[in-house]
């Protein structure tokens, strides 16, 4: 089992990262491998709708994107983790996000997705919803874990006292890994679903 974890904070060992250490404890313990790569002090520009990853397999922007891309499609699961700027994820995760899940068309289908945000008081749920659509738009099953997975601090280091935050990402991270572990049973028995050919439909016919 693999998991990819995308951390959309700009700070090195900030809040994020320190709820992100909760789950990457629990997932060695079950013998599952992760590779955490942050990028929120990086520069990946957004989307600009040129079609070229339809024609070349990739983005036609050469960055942290285009290495991410084998990496999630490698992975049994994927969490993507930000701090909250104005009820909303970090924009740099965002441009990530839409351009990897854009330019990718690998088959999703199964693989585990969770969302983890952080805060110093509100805006969590709001991000939270955001970044699961992610998932739900690609057939990702979306773990879930004793609360909304989030946790609390403002300056660094004081998500370390949010004992309940820390104990949700814990619990995400059993859940994801119990969940991953039993779509890869279930594949090896049944198969992935089948898929029926798209119906592409807009408002006005």
């Amino acid at each position: 089992m693999k998991v990819l974890i995308i951390n959309g904070s700009p700070r090195q060992n900030g809040n994020t990262s320190l709820a992100l250490n909760e789950m990457v404890k629990v997932f060695a313990e079950n013998d599952v491998e992760t590779e955490v790569v942050q990028i929120g002090n990086k520069d990946i520009r957004g989307c600009i709708a040129c079609g070229s990853c339809h024609k070349n397999g990739k983005c036609v922007f050469n960055d942290v994107v285009n290495e991410l891309a084998p990496k999630f499609e490698e992975a049994d699961g994927l969490v993507v983790a930000s701090p909250v700027y104005y009820a909303s994820a970090n924009a740099t995760l965002i441009a990530c996000l839409d351009r990897l899940f854009f330019s990718t068309g690998f088959d999703k289908t199964m693989k585990v997705g969770a969302s983890v945000v952080v805060a110093r008081r509100g805006g969590c749920s709001a991000t939270f919803d955001e970044l699961n659509k992610y998932f739900t738009i690609c057939g990702m099953p979306v773990a879930s874990s004793q609360y909304w997975n989030s946790a609390h601090g403002r300056e660094k280091g004081q998500v370390e006292e949010d004992l309940e935050g820390l104990q949700t990402m814990r619990t995400l991270a059993r859940n994801m890994t119990f969940l991953m572990k039993s779509i890869a049973l279930g594949k090896e028995k049944y198969g992935l679903p089948q898929k029926e050919e798209w119906q592409p439909t807009h408002f006005i016919r």
